[in-house]
C-alpha cells in the first residue's frame, strides 16, 4: 500500500444527487447519513454543495444542509464546497456561518465559489445577472470584512453573530480564482485532477502569488477530483457511469437529470454526440483497486504538493458509494473514529 506524507488529509464533498425513482428529501436525508458514515471512518471534512433548478442536485441551500449535517455528527468538520458568493449579499452569507459557527463551535468550514446561477432563468430569479462572478474578489473582501469588523461598504452595520468569530474560510477556484485565493491570502481549493497541466499551473501561480493574511500565513492548497474504489478496476470503472451519463444527457438535452443504474445506461441508444461525451466522462478520473487508487493519490500529492484531497463521487448505487469510501480511508490509511 503507499504512504503519503505525514498529516495529509481526506475530506468528501457530497452534491446530493438524486436517484432515479427516489426524490429530492430522500436524497437530502442520505446526504446526513453519508456524513456520519464518512466521519466514523476518519475523514477530515464533510463538505455539501449549492446547486438552483437543477433537477438531478437536492443540495440549494448548503449552510441550512450543513447545519443538518453537523447536527448528526459530532467530530468530522462540517462545511460547504461550496456557497456561491455572487448569488447572495456578502452580509446574509457572514450571518448564515456567525450562526453555524455559534452553535457549532470550532467545527465549521466556509467554502466560497464565484459560480453564478447557470441559466438566465434562475439568475433572474435569483436576482443576479451573469457578471456578477466578475465582482467575486470584491465580494470576497466584503464578506471578510464582516467578521473582522472591517468592512467598509456599509459604516455603522455589523453582522451578529458573525463579528468577532473565526470561520475557516476556502476559495473554491478554477483558472482566475486562484489569483483571487493567493491575493486575499486564503486556502485555496482547486479540482479537477484529471486536468492535470492546468491544475498544477493554477496551484503553481497560487503558491508563487500568495500574501499571507490573518486568515492562512502560508499556502494551503486542496486538489479536489472524482475518486471511485471497488474490488476490481472494472467495478470501480462502474460505478462512474451514471454521472458520466448524466453530465452528457445535460450537454446535449439542457438538462442535467437524476442518476440512473449503470445497466439502464448500458443498452440506452446514444446519439454520436452523447456517446463521445459520455465516454469523455469516463476517462481520467481517480478509480481502481485499493492499491491501485493509493499510489494514483499518491502520486496527485506529490505532484501538487497539495495538503489535502477533497473526494466527490456520485454513483446510482449507495451502498457502493459507502462501500467505495470504505476502501478508500483504508487505501490512504485513515484511523476510523470511535463512537
Amino acid at each position: 500500500m503507499s504512504t503519503f506524507p505525514d498529516g495529509i488529509r481526506f475530506s468528501v464533498l457530497d452534491r446530493s444527487r438524486t436517484r432515479e425513482g427516489e426524490d429530492a428529501p430522500q436524497a437530502l436525508r442520505d446526504t446526513v447519513r453519508l456524513a456520519r458514515e464518512v466521519e466514523a471512518l476518519g475523514y477530515h471534512r464533510f463538505w455539501v454543495s449549492e446547486h438552483h433548478g437543477v433537477p438531478g442536485v437536492a443540495g440549494s441551500a448548503p449552510t441550512v444542509l450543513a447545519a443538518a449535517v453537523a447536527s448528526a455528527t459530532s467530530t468530522v468538520r462540517v462545511g460547504t464546497g461550496g456557497v456561491m458568493l455572487p448569488n447572495h449579499r456578502p452580509l446574509v452569507v457572514a450571518e448564515q456561518f456567525g450562526v453555524l459557527e455559534s452553535l457549532f463551535p470550532g467545527r465549521i468550514d466556509m467554502g466560497i465559489g464565484r459560480s453564478v446561477g447557470f441559466t438566465d432563468g434562475i439568475r433572474r430569479a435569483l436576482g443576479r445577472d451573469k457578471d456578477e462572478a466578475d465582482r467575486f474578489g470584491e465580494q470576497l473582501a466584503e464578506l471578510l470584512g464582516w467578521f473582522t469588523g472591517e468592512q467598509t461598504a456599509h459604516p455603522q452595520v455589523h453582522a451578529r453573530p458573525a463579528e468577532g468569530l473565526r470561520v475557516p474560510p476556502f476559495v473554491l477556484a478554477t483558472g482566475e480564482g486562484a489569483g483571487i485565493a493567493a491575493a486575499a491570502g486564503l486556502p485555496l481549493v482547486i479540482g479537477d485532477l484529471r486536468g492535470r497541466d492546468r491544475l498544477l499551473n493554477a496551484v503553481d501561480t497560487y503558491r508563487a502569488s500568495f500574501r499571507p493574511s490573518p486568515w492562512a500565513a502560508e499556502p494551503y492548497v486542496v486538489v479536489a477530483g472524482t475518486v471511485a474504489v471497488a474490488a476490481t478496476e472494472a467495478e470501480a470503472r462502474r460505478l462512474l457511469i451514471p454521472e458520466a451519463w448524466s453530465l452528457a444527457w445535460s450537454r446535449t438535452r439542457g438538462v442535467f437529470p437524476a442518476l440512473a443504474a449503470p445497466e439502464r445506461i448500458e443498452v440506452l441508444p446514444m446519439s454520436e454526440k452523447q456517446r463521445g461525451l459520455y465516454e469523455a466522462g469516463l476517462e481520467g478520473h481517480v478509480h481502481g483497486t485499493e492499491e491501485q487508487v493509493a499510489e494514483a493519490l499518491q502520486r496527485a500529492v506529490k505532484e501538487t504538493g497539495a495538503q489535502e484531497v477533497l473526494v466527490t463521487t456520485s454513483t446510482y448505487d449507495r451502498a457502493a458509494l459507502s462501500e467505495s469510501y470504505r476502501r478508500l480511508a483504508l487505501a490512504v490509511g485513515l484511523t476510523p473514529r470511535t463512537p
